[in-house]
């Protein structure tokens, strides 16, 4: 190569040196046994001139040694560059609190920034040249377009630099995006295998453990019999302690979100998935979404009063109406986001109860247990918690837990109130929703489960009670326990 270059920047250069010489006498090449080209040039007898030529010849010699020098080193950086992505994603997983920026930064440098002081040495070589004043003025021409040539290439590299810099950087985004994601599914694992984790046995209908501990994810089993736009209602088994029905129940409202018509009933959950072996009734006269089905009987707000009503499942016959005493009703504090549940009906271990407002309570939640049998009142307690401030409640062994809505698709169960003990606590148990609404919320004592409908669809969580001797931690100051029996109207 440098013997190719030497002889083509002879060949150039002589018409520069010979001006009124004869510029060649003859001219012979030949190529040899191994296919080499081989050229002879007989120059004319000038000591003067060939002196002159042999000094260019061997100042051009060197240029061309030096730069080919310096270009092959910059090959093999260039070529080393073409594996930064495995190199940079090695380096990412080697840092723990290293500033992501500087190490971008520090990675181009040490690349482009060796590749710009080779050129820069390959300029400064060039001017050495033109400073030794052995050149004329046509070789220091060439000089300069070499010279050019040198900031052209390194102005491309600061180009490709700036390029591969947001190149690099927007990869590295990638990856940390990747990171973030992984140890969120590393968490979610964790947390789905603990929520399964329940302790000792849980018995069904069984109270022997302490208070709420976790939920699980959400199951989403299917979309409402009737369809999307049947956004509101609620659906689950007979919340009854130690029932032996696998009765299972869905009850969507009318498209407005108000009246209660239509409910069917599915003989198994694997029928409810499937669609088979129901039976669909008409109702007709019910109020929101706060059902709740207990003894094979379910029970509901009477349309447009503060009214409980009482349906026999295996008729669809209504056999008892009772006003509720101080409720409010017609959309008058009910839950945040879900409009016409004044009354909202629960089944636990421990009895059917009734969740509402009332207007000596100024809204806040009143909790009171029914006799299955008449729905007459036998005690009410009153909490803290204001209704509207609430996305929904349920109770589980005498407990009532209430929650409130932190986005579109997180809950948080914040509060529980102890029937048993009056004593109220703060919680944080956070229960994660596939679309934003909330609506029936019931408890199911035989799984231990929740039965959600979320904005059309039903959806169903386990819930973990850790066994321990204490039920609340974390109390608040006790509020007093205020009871009331009513005689039947």
């Amino acid at each position: 190569m440098q013997s190719v270059s030497a002889l083509l920047a002879t060949l150039l250069l002589l018409p520069l040196l010979l001006r009124g010489e004869p510029e060649l006498s003859s001219v012979s090449d030949l190529v040899d046994e191994s296919g080499a080209c081989q050229c002879t040039v007989y120059l004319p007898k000038s000591s003067i001139i060939l002196q002159r030529l042999e000094e260019l010849q061997s100042a051009m010699q060197e240029l061309f040694s030096k730069y080919e020098l310096k270009l092959s080193r910059a090959r093999e950086l260039v070529h080393a560059s073409d594996h930064r992505q495995s190199q940079a994603l090695d380096v990412i997983g080697m840092r723990e609190s290293r500033n992501s920026s500087l190490a971008v930064l520090s990675y181009e440098n040490s690349v482009f920034d060796q590749l710009h002081l080779e050129l820069e040495r390959m300029k400064k070589l060039a001017g050495q040249l033109m400073a030794k004043g052995r050149v004329n003025k046509e070789s220091a021409g060439l000089l300069h377009q070499l010279n050019d040539l040198a900031m052209n290439v390194s102005l491309a590299l600061k180009l490709l630099s700036n390029a591969d810099l947001r190149s690099f950087v927007a990869l590295q985004h990638e990856v940390d995006s990747l990171e973030q994601q992984l140890s969120e599914c590393e968490r979610e694992k964790e947390h789905q295998q603990t929520s399964r984790y329940t302790g000792a046995h849980q018995p069904a209908g069984s109270c022997v453990h302490g208070v709420l501990q976790r939920v699980s994810r959400p199951l989403v089993v299917q979309l409402n019999w009737r369809g999307l736009p049947y956004k509101a209602g609620a659906w689950g088994q007979d919340s009854a302690p130690n029932s032996n029905s696998s009765l299972h129940w869905v009850a969507p409202l009318s498209k407005d979100g108000r009246y209660f018509d239509y409910y069917r009933l599915y003989e198994s959950y694997d029928d409810l998935m499937l669609l088979q072996k129901y039976e669909e009734f008409k109702m007709g006269y019910g109020d929101g979404s706060g059902n709740t089905v207990y003894q094979n009987f379910m029970y509901f707000n009477y349309y447009r009063t503060a009214n409980m009503a009482k349906v026999d499942l295996s008729s669809n016959t209504l056999v008892l109406q009772r006003p509720l005493p101080g409720a409010t009703f017609n959309n008058c504090f009910s839950y945040a986001g879900v409009p016409w549940m004044d009354l909202d009906f629960a089944g636990d271990e421990k009895g059917l109860w009734v969740l509402y407002a009332t207007e000596r309570s100024k809204g806040n939640l009143v909790v009171s247990l029914l006799n299955t049998s008449t729905l007459a009142v036998e005690r009410t307690w009153y909490t803290s918690q204001y209704r509207p401030g609430l996305s929904g409640a349920f109770m589980a062994c005498g407990v009532l837990y209430a929650l409130r809505s932190l986005s579109t698709r997180q809950e948080e169960i914040f509060y529980a109130f102890d029937t048993a003990t009056g004593k109220e606590t703060h919680l944080s148990i956070l229960l994660d929703k596939t679309l934003e609404t909330l609506h029936g919320i019931n408890y199911c004592p035989m799984d231990h489960k929740l039965y959600v409908y979320n904005d059309a669809f039903l959806v169903n969580y386990d819930l973990t009670f850790p066994t321990q001797k204490h039920r609340l931690q974390r109390p608040l100051a006790q509020r007093p326990v205020k009871s009331s029996k009513l005689s039947s109207p």
